[in-house]
């Protein structure tokens, strides 16, 4: 006997499905609350928000970064809430709070919405020495009841084994420290650089870092892929102050770069995706033949633009201008040396006007 479904049944099913896909692919314009991570060496989903953010649906993430990309698939929110992986009411006993093989997940807090960090492979690893700095941001300025930097026994590999405690040695502990304290003070929060030794260490590791923070009972647990190899300390790195609008890319030709005379700099503008009423737009700006402590931006419009969000420069609208001026992080360039910033930007991307001018 054939039953018909009725046609109000197949219709909220069809919206039932539509939902979920969008689900997936829209995010928030920027994180639910400003927390933190350890954006160096980069954990498990600052990593992939880092590297994957602004091309999200790219199909080559599949096999340039599979581990970033099966995380993606999961649940985009652990990317676009890159600084959320905390608990709360832990009291302390992190043990009891967290299973074995959830330690990167915190348990598979927040509902879960972290687990995929849990998963088992070959996440991409950051190349350290075996004294390196960890640098640990928070947006909000909660300041640290306690920091404690782990790393995984020389026995644990992080490409076939799920992470247990006992897998775990205790490397460094910092003890209360107020947000005012903090190594730097940037405009978008703060930030403690972490200076650690693991002699002797080579190859891939963990190192796992528990953040007890100053505000109620919040403990936040990162997981940050390794490779103890020798190389030289690439020194503090700098967060990236709000997640930009996620969207379909849509491939543009960079803009005509300003000159870059001697000691002096060139910008570049492209703009990265475009959806209904705004676009993403990135400037690199490049130094020229000698170093530079600074710079500043400036890009003419025919209209006066709206900027929405912006990130990595200090950026003010002016008439038909765009005024930016580096972060307290990125102003230094050494001579060739670059550094990007972007910002979100209602209406319909048009070619500026670019000029770059040296600090």
């Amino acid at each position: 006997m054939t039953h018909v479904v009725p046609k109000k049944f197949l219709l909220a099913a069809l919206v039932a499905a539509l939902t979920a896909a969008l689900a997936v692919l829209v995010a928030p314009a920027s994180p639910a609350a400003a927390h933190g991570n350890v954006v160096g060496p980069a954990s498990r989903n600052y990593g992939c928000y880092q590297r994957w953010g602004d091309k999200f649906q790219a199909p080559e993430m599949a096999t340039q970064d599979p581990m970033c990309y099966q995380a993606w698939q999961a649940d985009p929110q652990a990317m676009w809430n890159w600084n959320g992986l905390f608990r709360e009411g832990v009291a302390g006993n992190h043990q009891a709070a967290i299973p074995d093989g959830q330690l990167c997940s915190a348990g598979k807090t927040q509902n879960g919405r972290y687990a995929a960090m849990d998963t088992v492979g070959d996440w991409k690893a950051t190349s350290i020495a075996n004294s390196f700095t960890l640098n640990l941001f928070d947006g909000a300025r909660h300041g640290a009841d306690y920091i404690r930097v782990y790393v995984s026994k020389p026995s644990y590999n992080p490409v076939t084994q799920a992470l247990k405690w006992s897998d775990l040695e205790l490397v460094k502990e910092v003890p209360n420290t107020p947000a005012a304290q903090w190594t730097q003070q940037l405009s978008n929060g703060v930030q403690m650089d972490i200076p650690v030794s693991v002699p002797g260490r080579s190859g891939r590791a963990l190192v796992y870092t528990i953040w007890q923070a100053s505000h109620l009972d919040q403990s936040y647990y990162f997981c940050s892929d390794v490779n103890f190899g020798g190389v030289v300390d690439p020194g503090p790195s700098s967060p990236t102050p709000s997640s930009p609008t996620p969207s379909s890319p849509t491939p543009s030709s960079p803009t005509p770069s300003s000159p870059a005379p001697s000691g002096g700099c060139s910008a570049t503008v492209a703009v990265s995706s475009q959806w209904s009423g705004a676009y993403q737009a990135s400037v690199t700006v490049k130094a020229g033949s000698a170093a530079i402590k600074g710079w500043a931006v400036t890009l003419g419009y025919g209209a006066a633009p709206t900027v929405q969000q912006s990130w990595n420069a200090t950026v003010l609208t002016s008439g038909n201008q765009i005024q930016a001026s580096n972060a307290t992080y990125n102003g230094a360039l050494g001579a060739g040396g670059s550094a990007t910033f972007g910002f979100i930007a209602t209406g319909t991307p048009s070619t500026p006007t670019v000029t770059c001018s040296a600090v």
